[in-house]
């Protein structure tokens, strides 16, 4: 098969009424052709659309197409939210590491996909480049792949290479990836990520997420020595202690020296930096987020966010309640593989309180708020009030530790809770 090249417009033809189409992840939503595919909807009738986190607009969730588009996604993302929270897109709850299994075991076959690729290089393999995640599990299953070659996409090792042998249609693009707003780290996150260095031993293997508290633990590693990287996404936060020598990953047992990543989502920086690095493998999420994976690198160290935790332990971090917020992701992956692996550490953080003043450690979760980790599961919880440490320890100690890390004036509602609820004086 040798792939054609074609407009946007000749190439998504293809898709027809009936057929599941998978949209390529995070800074590589290819929106050329998610534009051509929504401009068709007046020939197409239930369109299943698929995918984890998007960026950019999603014209095919407009009412007007509710008849052409349906929607699934394992990941609620900002721009399709308000869709889901409405009724009018569904999220699929699903560990990360399970995904490419889907697709591959036939559970979920694709019709087509649609992809952002790198420029070809001289022996016609191009790169799925920042995110590789579930999309090349996607491409090595679809019926038929339309892939949009972008030359500002890099060109990254790892699984995630793909020959134009592979592909049926390609549209030449040249539009900018989509790039991550960074904000300043705010005193709180500075205070929450100096906490968490404060856990992290020299020779960890590092898992994380992007966002204000995950930069701020990486700021506060540059004293650290032999740390590793073993991740489902990456961002400009690495960058820096890679160059000062911190991250070499010369303690890790997969993938030895190698900065290892499901996707990578940031500024330009960070595109610029995995472009042809060596250094860098991005990988298929079924391999990174493999709880047998994870726990072989020594004192793995994973990372996790949070949107609120009671006071025994149990953390919801995919839900307002009933309002779906984000995904299950890759949380409870390494969190199982940080405690397995010898020496680990499993870690959730977050404020005390959410910006607006309402509290995020509570003494029960929302009615309908869902559990992505159980409280069986936890090793630490930090705030800017400190570290919980959880594990093992009987209900009364757990909330002990969770009212010492919790914001001062919400500890006497939750010492007076404990014991309404449960019996527990503290």
């Amino acid at each position: 098969m040798i792939a054609t090249m074609t407009t946007a417009e000749e190439a998504v033809k293809v898709i027809k009424s009936g057929d599941r189409v998978f949209i390529h992840t995070a800074a590589a939503t290819p929106e050329v052709l998610v534009q051509a595919m929504t401009n068709r909807h007046q020939e197409l009738k239930n369109v299943e659309i698929i995918s984890a986190h998007t960026e950019g607009a999603v014209p095919y969730a407009d009412d007007r197409y509710a008849d052409s588009f349906q929607i699934n996604c394992f990941f609620v993302g900002n721009n399709i939210r308000p869709h889901v929270q409405r009724g009018r897109a569904h999220y699929i709850p699903v560990f990360l590491s399970e995904i490419p299994a889907l697709f591959r075991r036939g559970q979920m076959p694709i019709d087509v996909a649609l992809v952002t690729v790198s420029k070809p290089n001289a022996k016609g393999f191009c790169s799925l480049g920042c995110s590789v995640d579930i999309s090349n599990a996607a491409i090595d299953t679809a019926k038929y792949v339309i892939a949009q070659i972008n030359p500002n996409m890099p060109f990254v090792h790892g699984n995630g290479i793909i020959h134009l042998n592979q592909i049926h249609a390609c549209v030449a693009v040249d539009t900018p990836l989509y790039e991550m707003k960074v904000k300043p780290i705010t005193e709180i996150e500075d205070k929450i990520g100096r906490n968490i260095a404060g856990l992290v031993e020299d020779g960890a293997t590092l898992q994380m997420g992007i966002g204000g508290i995950p930069n701020a633990a990486l700021a506060n590693l540059t004293t650290h020595k032999n740390l590793g990287i073993h991740t489902e996404m990456c961002s400009d936060g690495i960058i820096d202690l890679v160059e000062k020598g911190v991250i070499n990953g010369s303690q890790k047992v997969t993938e030895p020296g190698k900065i290892v990543s499901g996707f990578a989502f940031g500024t330009r920086k960070i595109y610029d930096f995995i472009d042809h690095n060596p250094m860098v493998n991005m990988m298929d999420v079924g391999y990174v987020n493999d709880t047998r994976t994870i726990r072989q690198n020594p004192k793995v160290t994973a990372i996790n966010s949070a949107i609120e935790i009671d006071l025994y332990g149990q953390v919801c971090a995919d839900s307002i309640g009933t309002k779906h917020y984000s995904g299950v992701g890759g949380q409870m992956d390494f969190i199982r593989g940080a405690t397995l692996s010898k020496g680990g550490k499993a870690i959730l953080a977050l404020p005390s309180r959410t910006h607006k003043g309402i509290p995020r450690i509570v003494p029960n979760l929302k009615l309908g708020a869902s559990v992505v980790t159980t409280r069986a599961h936890v090793q630490y919880i930090v705030t800017e009030y400190g570290i919980a440490s959880m594990y093992a320890k009987n209900l009364k100690e757990r909330a002990k530790e969770m009212m010492k890390i919790a914001h001062p004036e919400d500890r006497e509602f939750l010492s007076k809770k404990a014991f309404e609820n449960y019996n527990i004086r503290i």
